[in-house]
């Protein structure tokens, strides 16, 4: 009997060996969220490898298609027990290296305006990095909970072929073809120029992808191409645009942090791809495409911009999108993000947006962006899409800590319009009710002053400043503020800078200099009339015209008053050209709207 009870006993046991073997290794979720799974966990099991995918395009004129160089990390059980997975996707152009910032390759910005400018640099990019990993970016994140991240190198740069076009069609085709890939429509190889394919038997198809900066503008790229397979996208601060990081209104602005930056020096930034093809793309894409249409002359905006602006190109889109970005950044300024999803939300797309009062990159809190991908990728059913579809970190807040929103901008906030009352060369008043007869008052440009320096200056000809009395209460502002400004030039040609402050400078407030800045926005009078046709200005004569500042969503505490600047060259931002162009201003017909939560009933109740 106890040998028989013993017989019994290990065939159980053997019995339950082999279904545990048997058992499959599966993704788990909790809360709507995918879990770490400890199988997934060891990146010492994890299988890493490269390839190179085919696309549809030939942007280094060698008359073949070119291949895109792309890794691979996988858990092991996508091979032990065929398991499917779906995927995290990260691209990039700085993957293999970048040029650097050495002295001469940015444009000098110390010219007249409207003059052609002198040559710069053109530096050379070293390539870096090591087969089969382009990056572990995401890597750590993702595959413990159940996904594959993949990552590419853009055109033009590490091992991928073609050239870099800074926002031109192929940056979008590439990722494309990386999704067909992944869903069996395209070819992948093991080598570079070799024939021997590779097959993603380890998919679902099922496409996120994610990334900051230019790895935030190559998801809403490939978004655009309305790819089969990418269901959804969390782009952190985006350059959604080039000609807005670029210009601004029709004036030359370069992006905060890279004063002289354009366009052709970032292709020369990230050029780091085959070295012996490097001078085609040179000459084809820098040289002559960019050179002949980039316009630092005019800054107005034309077909060369046009084609590298997603905005145009959203009709095909249909992935879902999450936003991120910061109210601070000064370098892709959030009013790209903010066009998108706007346009998004229009499209009747799956959209929500996430803001924070930093500067430039700043993800979503990794329980946001789980729940998007968790259920866009996977199908859970977590009722993410019923969430609210703003979330804005407040001022001195937690970044992970968000606080919901119906919509953004606040659908409680309504435009308040604000008058000007004279006092210059100190400051004059920014009024709920229109002063009538407060005449003109000249500013005289000097960019040798900082913008910060102006609006703490007491007395000064080379900024008017108007301000609200000590707030009450404190004012909520979101959205857009626009200011309709009528001006006349003693030169043909001027830079206008406008910034909302708050004021006194840093008191009350954290001690960050951005903290307070509000907005900032710039134009150039000469194109009054349009961004696309610009033409000098008769000295002495008034000209009106009316643009957007930055996207925001602040609240000004109480003791602060809300300040409007209106100056000339912008030190950090615009041309500086001879110090002594004087731009005059008419009271009585400037103005600016701003979005105040509660409307004109709110900021009267704040400030009378």
């Amino acid at each position: 009997m106890i040998k028989k009870t013993n017989a019994i006993f290990w065939i159980a046991c053997f019995i339950t060996s082999i279904t545990l073997a048997q058992e499959k290794v599966k993704p788990i979720f909790e809360n709507g969220e995918a879990q770490i799974v400890p199988e997934f966990e060891d990146p010492s099991k994890w299988i890493r490898h490269d390839l190179w995918v085919e696309t549809e395009f030939d942007t280094d004129g060698d008359g073949k298609p070119d291949r895109m160089h792309v890794d691979v990390t996988r858990p092991e059980q996508t091979e032990t027990q065929g398991l499917k997975l779906p995927i995290i996707y990260e691209s990039s152009p700085y993957y293999a290296g970048t040029a650097g910032l050495g002295e001469g390759i940015f444009w000098n910005v110390n010219q007249e305006l409207g003059e052609t400018p002198k040559e710069r640099v053109h530096p050379e990019v070293v390539r870096r990095g090591e087969r089969p990993v382009i990056s572990n970016s995401q890597v750590g994140t993702w595959v413990p909970r159940g996904y594959i991240v993949v990552h590419s190198s853009s055109p033009g740069t590490g091992l991928s072929d073609g050239s870099p076009t800074v926002g031109g069609d192929n940056e979008s085709l590439a990722p494309k073809a990386v999704i067909d890939w992944l869903n069996g429509r395209a070819k992948g190889y093991t080598e570079r120029t070799g024939d021997e394919e590779v097959k993603a038997y380890w998919s679902t198809g099922k496409v996120g992808m994610t990334g900051t900066s230019y790895n935030g503008t190559i998801p809403l790229a490939a978004a655009t191409t309305g790819v089969d397979g990418l269901e959804a996208i969390i782009p952190v601060a985006p350059n959604t645009s080039y000609y807005h990081y670029y210009r601004s209104n029709g004036l030359v602005r370069s992006p905060g942090g890279y004063l002289g930056e354009d366009i052709d020096v970032l292709y020369d930034f990230i050029h780091s791809g085959d070295e012996s093809k490097r001078a085609y793309a040179n000459k084809t894409v820098r040289d002559t495409e960019m050179r002949n249409n980039l316009d630092r002359i005019t800054g107005d905006y034309n077909d060369f911009w046009a084609g590298r602006d997603y905005l145009n190109d959203m009709k095909p889109m249909k992935a879902a999108l999450l936003m991120s970005h910061g109210f601070n950044d000064w370098n892709v300024m959030p009013e790209h993000s903010y066009r998108i999803y706007k346009k998004a939300e229009e499209m009747g797309l799956p959209t929500q947006i996430y803001y924070h009062q930093n500067g430039h990159g700043g993800p979503p809190p990794l329980r946001m962006m789980n729940r998007w991908f968790t259920h866009y990728l996977f199908g859970i059913d977590n009722g993410v899409e019923e969430d609210p579809k703003a979330w804005i970190v407040r001022e001195n807040d937690n970044p992970q800590e968000p606080t919901p929103y119906p919509n953004y901008p606040n659908p409680e906030a309504k435009e308040v319009t604000l008058y000007l009352s004279k006092g210059a060369p100190k400051t004059g008043g920014l009024n709920i009710e229109k002063q009538n007869n407060q005449g003109k008052e000249t500013l005289v440009d000097n960019y040798s002053f900082s913008g910060e320096t102006l609006a703490q200056a007491e007395y000064t000809d080379h900024r008017l400043l108007f301000v609200t009395p000590p707030l009450k209460e404190e004012v909520h502002l979101s959205g857009i503020s626009t200011i309709k400004i009528k001006l006349a030039s003693s030169k043909p040609a001027a830079n206008l800078s406008v910034w909302m402050v708050a004021l006194p400078w840093t008191e009350g407030r954290n001690t960050k200099i951005t903290d307070n800045i509000i907005t900032r926005g710039w134009a150039d009078p000469q194109n009054y009339k349009s961004i696309t046709e610009s033409e000098p200005l008769k000295p002495g004569k008034f000209y009106e015209l009316s643009f957007d500042l930055i996207p925001d969503d602040q609240i000004i505490p109480k003791g602060q008053q809300i300040g409007l600047m209106i100056f000339s060259s912008d030190k950090n931002f615009t041309l500086h050209p001879e110090p002594g162009t004087e731009l005059t201003i008419d009271l009585d017909e400037t103005s600016i709207n701003i979005p105040v939560v509660g409307g004109e009933a709110a900021l009267k109740k704040a400030i009378e």
